[in-house]
């Protein structure tokens, strides 16, 4: 009987230590992922303000041809619901596209129609903890012909009622040309949260690298503080980024700038501070390729990534699930969340986030 207890106590330190060595479960999302049909709403984002959630995009309804002359503008438009699944109200315009760009001496038709060069990328945000936190919200996006005509900074911040607008002078606010140092091309962006601080602007610069720029205290401009070439990328676009629970920053790109691609990578950074220096993580090996290591997916869902969006504290990734065709108004929207890991060690698998699923919700 000795024996046999001897025997079953080493077997159960053997099996002890077996369970030890495994590898802890790998971390799962606390949400699932969000798609979202038949919304004319596009490369925008996604905010909660009270238990409302907004919905923001360029609208293409009213016939917007991408780089056709002459086409309509369609403006901005904003969508609210109870939560981020759904169901969407009709967007509202945030403002009219006959209004008029003080700069640009013509109406936003004339601006973003006009040329067929568009305006896009419209970004919400509420002066609340930060600069002067007198709880005012700013509309921010960009007009690609402001930089081809006289290569000014592409950028406009408007002063809105609230969050579902209206906004800019014509509806009582301030329609403003921003001041900009870093961030003076004409791409994509996005406005960063770095509470106390105001935000941080990373934009796509004319040479399809990434730059950053601080906002002032009004958040309706730049103040110089920021740094080029972030992480070193190339070719890439659509920035966004999040602070990690961990405390480790994430910034996240679009691999490769193209207009309307429905399947290009997303890829990643890291730094300790939304101020950098961001690095992304190399893959070596003789002729390996420069992106293995830092893409987060391939494919980014079939779609185009835009931005990082945070709702009830969780982080996503916001994806426009383009169509491929000059007019978008059919392209539908999917977050899918971000769960970062962190790097493995040599000769371990590599999975620094929760593989995306990709599930239509």
């Amino acid at each position: 009987m000795r024996v046999i207890r001897v025997v079953l106590t080493v077997v159960a330190t053997l099996l002890a230590g077996l369970v030890t060595a495994l590898p802890a479960a790998a971390a799962t999302p606390s949400v699932d992922p969000i798609t979202i049909t038949g919304v004319d709403l596009h490369d925008g984002m996604m905010l909660r303000s009270g238990s409302t959630y907004y919905l923001y995009g360029t609208q293409y309804g009213c016939g917007f041809e991408w780089t056709v002359k002459t086409t309509p503008f369609c403006g901005f438009g904003v969508s609210t619901a109870a939560s981020p699944g759904g169901p969407w109200s009709p967007p509202r315009q945030l403002f009219s596209p006959t209004a008029s760009s003080p700069f640009a001496k013509s109406t936003w038709q004339g601006l973003c129609g006009d040329p067929g060069q568009g305006c896009f990328n419209p970004r919400m945000i509420q002066r609340s903890g930060w600069g002067l936190d007198d709880g005012a919200w700013i509309l921010w996006f960009n007009a690609p012909t402001d930089y081809s005509r006289s290569r000014a900074n592409a950028y406009y911040a408007l002063t809105c009622q609230g969050p579902a607008g209206p906004c800019g002078q014509e509806s009582g606010g301030a329609t403003i040309k921003p001041a900009l140092y870093r961030c003076g091309g004409n791409g994509d962006f996005s406005l960063v949260i770095d509470l106390p601080r105001p935000p941080m602007m990373l934009c796509t610069m004319p040479d399809q690298t990434l730059s950053s720029e601080r906002l002032t205290a009004t958040g309706t401009s730049g103040n110089g503080e920021g740094a080029a070439k972030l992480a070193g990328m190339t070719n890439t676009e659509a920035p966004g980024a999040y602070r990690d629970p961990s405390g480790i920053w994430v910034l996240t790109f679009n691999e490769q700038n193209c207009g309307y691609c429905n399947g290009t990578g997303t890829s990643y950074a890291t730094a300790n501070s939304v101020n950098g220096p961001w690095s992304s993580p190399t893959t070596i090996g003789f002729g390996a390729p420069a992106s293995g290591h830092r893409v987060i997916s391939g494919t980014s869902c079939g779609g185009q990534s835009r931005t990082v969006v945070t709702l009830d504290d969780q982080p996503y990734e916001f994806i426009d699930l383009w169509l491929g065709t000059r007019n978008e108004a059919g392209a539908g929207i999917h977050l899918e969340p971000l769960t970062y890991r962190g790097p493995s060690a040599p000769g371990r698998p590599w999975a620094p986030f929760v593989t995306w699923t990709c599930q239509e919700s």
